[in-house]
């Protein structure tokens, strides 16, 4: 059914605080804390501070990566940032990032602590850091890049825009979700394309460009994201679900997916992170059979 109700955009806009949807009391059009609170500091070098979204779960799976193939130095500590109830305003916070966005970090092992948001940031800053998850051909380097940045500029297409208006908007209007789902769809097919014969996505060596696309399109291809999996035919992208597959079943996915999460099971949520021995065996066994 199309839209029965077409919108006139007033002059000038001017903010409703109550527009419904799921994120209505915390979304606004101004920046700053809206609160004092600071924020914890813990044993390890790196703090995040973060919620198990997409965005969120691409560093924690980083670290988690790191953390296997030896990089002592990623140790971390990671705080659970409520993003629904708007911690993310809070003045220790918006210190770290100006934007109120998660996922935010500081370093302490530099001299002076330095800190790093925007999630794309974060994983380039680990990767230059530890010299892992990179490929070393410039060729390579340039082609990561090149996905990392279709990634970070590609994904609010499926999560403010899909999402939302599939998912979280106070009504379904079929415009805006047909166009979204149109565009889905569109960046599904490239990712599967360029998966065809390759079992990554930059020179058949993991890197962080299949870290951060996974967080998104590949939980996404997996049934995951907003319960949209049927919806657009993701068992379609035959190249998209191998690769997905791949990813999941690495421990190191299977532990990062669970750090912040504060959705689905209970037994699989590890609100807050700060030791290895914080995952326990029995909750891996049942994250790995899910």
């Amino acid at each position: 059914m199309k839209d029965q109700t077409p919108y006139t955009p007033p002059k000038v806009w001017t903010w409703e605080r109550e527009n419904g949807g799921t994120f209505a009391s915390t979304n606004r059009p101004i920046a700053g804390a809206t609160h004092d609170k600071e924020l914890p500091v813990g044993k390890h070098p790196l703090q995040l501070y973060s919620q198990g979204t997409p965005n969120g779960v691409k560093i924690t799976i980083m670290l988690e990566e790191l953390l296997a193939a030896g990089h002592t130095g990623a140790e971390y500590d990671a705080w659970l940032i409520r993003i629904n109830d708007g911690d993310q305003f809070g003045s220790g916070f918006v210190e770290i990032n100006p934007n109120s966005k998660i996922p935010a970090m500081v370093d302490y092992s530099t001299p002076k602590p330095t800190r790093i948001f925007e999630s794309g940031a974060i994983m380039l800053y680990l990767a230059e850091k530890f010299g892992a998850l990179l490929p070393s051909a410039p060729e390579n380097r340039a082609e990561l890049l090149s996905w990392l940045f279709w990634q970070m500029g590609s994904a609010p297409y499926l999560g403010g825009g899909f999402g939302h208006f599939y998912a979280y908007a106070p009504e379904k209007w079929q415009y805006p979700i047909d166009r979204y789902a149109m565009e889905t769809k569109r960046q599904l097919d490239v990712l599967d394309r360029q998966l065809e014969g390759r079992e990554f996505i930059v020179a058949d060596e993991y890197t962080i460009a299949d870290i951060a696309i996974w967080a998104w399109y590949g939980q996404t291809a997996l049934g995951r994201q907003y319960n949209a999996g049927e919806f657009l035919d993701v068992e379609s992208y035959e190249n998209v679900q191998r690769w997905a597959k791949a990813i999941d079943a690495r421990p190191a996915t299977l532990r990062g997916r669970m750090v912040n999460r504060t959705s689905g099971d209970p037994a699989l949520q590890l609100h807050e992170r700060h030791d290895a021995s914080d995952f326990e065996t029995r909750t891996q066994d049942k994250l790995a059979a899910e």
